[in-house]
């Protein structure tokens, strides 16, 4: 069976000028990967001590790089699935959003929900982006909703 791939968007990318032209751009780890990942790009200071993220503990890791989207799209920032589930390490705003008109450099909010401190490493996959398409909505306000079979049922109202 032949996967079917989206076309792809051209966005325009640039380091910054304290990041380590070493650590490789955003990149897909394989050819159906909804995702690229993402790189922790410490400035110069930092780059071999890294960071040592406690239990609890919350920090912005640099990525190393600026972009610019078309409008009509938003870059979702995603927690690593086995980051998450080995060492509790997730993403304190995840999904976090990048906005098109957004132009500063991109950081992640790593927050270590694990037991054991968490050493972040220079150049380590820290998270993940998935490009997104953003429809705005214009608001008509009304008297009453039409009905649902949900109705206004909240948390938990579907079942186990």
């Amino acid at each position: 069976m032949m996967i079917q791939i989206q076309p792809t968007q051209d966005v325009a990318i640039r380091r910054m000028p304290q990041a380590d032209p070493q650590i490789p751009l955003p990149a897909y780890q394989s050819h159906a990967a909804a995702g690229m990942d993402v790189r922790a790009n410490f400035p110069p200071d930092q780059r071999v001590g890294g960071l040592m993220l406690a239990p609890g503990a919350r920090a912005r890791v640099p990525l190393g790089f600026a972009f610019a989207l078309p409008p009509g799209l938003e870059m979702q920032v995603r927690p690593r699935s086995g980051l998450a589930l080995e060492h509790g390490l997730m993403l304190a705003n995840g999904p976090g959003t990048i906005d098109a008109d957004y132009r500063g450099e991109v950081f992640v909010i790593l927050l270590n929900g694990g037991d054991a401190p968490y050493h972040v490493t220079h150049g380590a996959r820290i998270a993940q982006m998935v490009l997104a398409p953003v429809f705005r909505v214009e608001w008509d306000e009304a008297e009453a909703l039409e009905d649902t079979a949900r109705g206004d049922g909240g948390f938990g109202s579907t079942g186990v």
